[in-house]
């Protein structure tokens, strides 16, 4: 049974903070392995990410077969149904028309003194987007992940997924046909990582990694960055649900459990100013439990990290969820944009009785690649700006020059920079103080 908090209780400050900093990753201490396994891929190449796949993976796979072919990926279609296929057109369709939205504009202008200002945006040149494989194989982050790099002008964009017991499921082929992706490895792991980073005699390196995986494959991420960017080091999904007494507690107690069901340590939050209500969606999300195909993980995650929040007003639900800074926020009342206007922190929000959070996973459009834990406070979803960057442009003439080089000497002078104060005294055919 998730814990139940009432904001009426004097313990209620520490029960909250107990909630809101529950500790829900078992950190696994894998740098040392992390880091033989970049070198080893560093110095061997293609000949380690043959070994180490076979190893982790039990792939079977040859230096001929680390890429698939054309033909393989064409193959994997003919197991995936028309009604599959359409989803995945429909998805991406809107997630394209969604992050078409995000292009961002040059802007030129300018100023009193004659300077010319602005900036431009460009793609990065390729990109590299990694898939789990497995049970967490899943066609959508193919889509929400390569459609926005993509949409942004990447021209290259590798995708590397393991081969689980030599098989990668045919739905993320077909996405990644959809989304225009053509060259595909199958390997995973670390050695993916450090392979996209650093390349290989077949891999030729990337300038971003983009994408979910395991703690070796966090580990690798943050141990290459700078070397290429990445996008985030991703925690355990969580949802929290701001409802008034009028919705049907079924909805409700499905929308927790869609996250509870994506790993024992994600979160599920409830919060609402009916108490009668609370207990309505208590009783349906039990129910709902004992029928789930995975309802160990959903059990285990509703009954350590889950939550019922009862407040006096709904009003406070929004300074609370500003806490939690949620990866995903539903807004289930009858006026969703009265919260949505005191709601400050959120991955991803979804407002109304009628947008469960999972339409956002598959097909609504917007980005499912979102902050968590609590980094919604200072970080946003996947968009088309990760995969884009932006240049300052400055053009001045001589009376530009003029007017504002004086003063940019004498800060130049005044660090002690005198390089820097003669470049630009040499163009007003003036000395610095020690020329």
């Amino acid at each position: 049974m998730a814990r139940r908090l009432n904001s009426k209780d004097k313990n209620f400050a520490a029960d909250f903070e107990a909630l809101l900093f529950a500790k829900r990753e078992v950190e696994e201490d894998v740098a040392a392995q992390v880091k033989a396994i970049i070198a080893d891929v560093r110095a061997r190449g293609d000949a380690a990410l043959v070994d180490l796949t076979n190893k982790f993976d039990r792939a079977n796979v040859t230096l001929e077969t680390l890429k698939l072919s054309a033909a393989e990926i064409d193959g994997a279609l003919a197991s995936v149904t028309k009604e599959q296929l359409a989803a995945i057109d429909t998805a991406a369709r809107r997630i394209e028309f969604y992050h078409k939205k995000q292009i961002p504009e040059d802007a030129g202008f300018t100023d009193d003194t004659g300077a010319e200002l602005g900036w431009r945006w460009t793609s990065v040149d390729s990109a590299g987007l990694y898939v789990p494989g497995g049970t967490a194989s899943y066609p959508s982050s193919v889509l929400m992940n390569a459609i926005p790099a993509r949409v942004a002008g990447v021209e290259r964009i590798v995708m590397v997924t393991p081969a689980s017991g030599g098989k990668i499921n045919p739905l993320v082929l077909a996405a990644a046909k959809r989304a225009g992706i053509t060259e595909i490895y199958r390997i995973g792991g670390a050695q993916a990582v450090a392979a996209l980073a650093y390349g290989t005699e077949r891999l030729a390196a990337v300038d971003k990694i983009v994408g979910p995986g395991n703690a070796y494959v966090a580990a690798a991420k943050r141990k290459v960055f700078g070397q290429v960017g990445i996008d985030s080091i991703a925690g355990p999904s969580e949802i929290l649900v701001i409802a008034d007494g009028q919705n049907d507690p079924d909805w409700i107690a499905a929308d927790l459990l869609s996250q509870a069901e994506h790993d024992a340590s994600s979160q599920s939050i409830l919060i609402t100013d009916d108490a009668a209500f609370a207990d309505k969606v208590a009783d349906a999300a039990e129910r709902a439990l004992a029928i789930l195909p995975r309802k160990d993980i959903a059990s285990r995650s509703w009954n350590d990290y889950g939550g019922i929040i009862v407040v006096e007003k709904l009003e406070e639900g929004a300074g609370l969820s500003d806490r939690f800074a949620p990866e995903h926020l539903e807004i289930a009342t009858a006026d969703p944009k009265i919260l949505l206007a005191k709601v400050r922190h959120a991955g991803a929000i979804f407002l109304g009785r009628h947008t469960p959070e999972a339409m956002g996973d598959y097909i609504a459009g917007p980005n499912h690649v979102l902050p968590t834990s609590r980094s919604a406070r200072f970080s946003s979803g996947l968009s088309v700006l990760d995969f884009m960057k932006r240049t300052t442009l400055l053009s001045l003439n001589d009376k530009a020059i003029q007017a504002l080089g004086p003063e940019a000497i004498a800060l130049a002078e005044a660090e002690g920079l005198e390089a820097h104060a003669r470049s630009i005294a040499a163009r007003l055919n003036k000395t610095t103080q020690k020329g």
